[in-house]
């Protein structure tokens, strides 16, 4: 069921030291504390995913001017974490070695298998790979609505991955956001416009 969906607990942890930095410590407890939920301990397991959402809206309500560079900074945060404890070392150096295309393709497998960790209740897909778009349908840290997409949480942890192990400059582009009234959450992910040339990878950036 939808109410016992859990999302993994980075969504929440990652955000608390970025916000510290903006806001400073106090006024992040009275942040969590409108949002209507306790900070989690460091080695917490997955959380239900309307609490992450709640904090999520609450930095968008609260601090609408500086949501965007905050959710930002809190996905790569969740991306270096992902690479340094999730992703193993072999599987992070077969990627790098792989074709981009190829390395692309295996790097957007382990997400979309591992998709229920930050997808929640919502529905991940790989919708293309060339252009490579990521779609996540009924997203539960989207339910809103905004005049702009507002998954920069999302966004980051994408680039993070991929800027890391495929593109060594990634841009993702949340093309469709379901709290604008689309559909689903889309996300196109590939090389900066600057990094479209041939690389001795074998492959061209796209």
């Amino acid at each position: 069921m939808k109410g016992q969906a859990r999302i993994g607990p980075n969504a929440v942890l990652q955000h608390l030291p970025v916000l510290d930095a903006e806001i400073g410590e106090a006024l992040r407890h009275a942040l969590l504390y409108r949002a209507e939920i306790e900070a989690p301990p460091l080695d917490a397991g997955m959380l239900p995913e309307d609490e992450v959402a709640r904090l999520h809206n609450a930095v968008r309500l609260f601090l609408p001017d500086r949501a965007p560079r905050i959710q930002r900074a809190a996905g790569l945060a969740t991306g270096d974490y992902i690479l340094a404890h999730r992703i193993p070392r072999l599987a992070q150096r077969l990627i790098r070695a792989l074709p981009y295309a190829l390395g692309a393709r295996l790097l957007s497998a382990a997400i979309a298998k591992h998709a229920w960790t930050f997808a929640g209740s919502g529905k991940f897909r790989v919708v293309s790979h060339s252009p490579l778009v990521f779609e996540i349908a009924g997203n539960p840290l989207a339910q809103i609505s905004a005049d702009a997409p507002i998954c920069q949480w999302h966004s980051a942890v994408f680039e993070r991955l991929f800027s890391t192990l495929v593109w060594p400059s990634t841009h993702v582009q949340e093309v469709s956001c379901t709290a604008t009234g689309a559909p689903a959450c889309r996300f196109q992910i590939g090389p900066s416009y600057a990094q479209h040339t041939f690389s001795n990878r074998g492959a061209l950036l796209q």
